[in-house]
This record gives structure tokens, C-alpha cells and sequence, in this order.
């Protein structure tokens, strides 16, 4: 699953440490959602988006206009 977690995280001037302990889960969970690694629940998702007070879009939507436009 790719994510915009880092991007976000990092702009929030959070660690991952710091991410996990505000929300409930472990610095590894962080980092594996932000590898890919991990698919997060809806739950989940929701905690990480009100903590970095952006949305579930601007976090876990990457979709690629440039491939939008090229099939269109």
C-alpha cells in the first residue's frame, strides 16, 4: 500500500516514535505503513489522520494524475 504517511508525518515535525506513542501502536507499525508493508485498519487510519490533523486522502491516496491524463 503505497502512502504519503512519511511525508506527512515528517511535516508535522514528528518521529515515528513519537506518532506511534500518540496513537497507540509501536515505532515498527509506523514503519512498516510507511514502507508499505502493513495494510493499517480504517481505525487506525482515522487515529493517524486526526493526530497529523490531515486527511485520509492527503495521507493514503497517491493516486497519479499523470497516469490519468495518459489513458484518458
Amino acid at each position: 500500500m503505497n502512502n504519503n504517511l512519511k511525508l506527512e508525518r515528517t511535516r508535522a515535525n514528528l518521529t515515528q516514535e513519537q506518532l506511534a506513542e500518540k496513537i497507540g501502536v509501536t515505532r515498527q507499525t509506523i514503519g512498516l505503513i510507511e514502507k508499505g508493508k502493513y495494510n493499517p485498519s480504517l481505525q487506525l487510519c482515522l487515529k493517524i489522520c486526526i493526530e497529523l490533523k490531515v486527511t485520509l486522502n492527503d495521507v493514503f491516496w497517491t493516486h497519479n494524475r499523470e497516469e490519468e491524463t495518459n489513458e484518458g
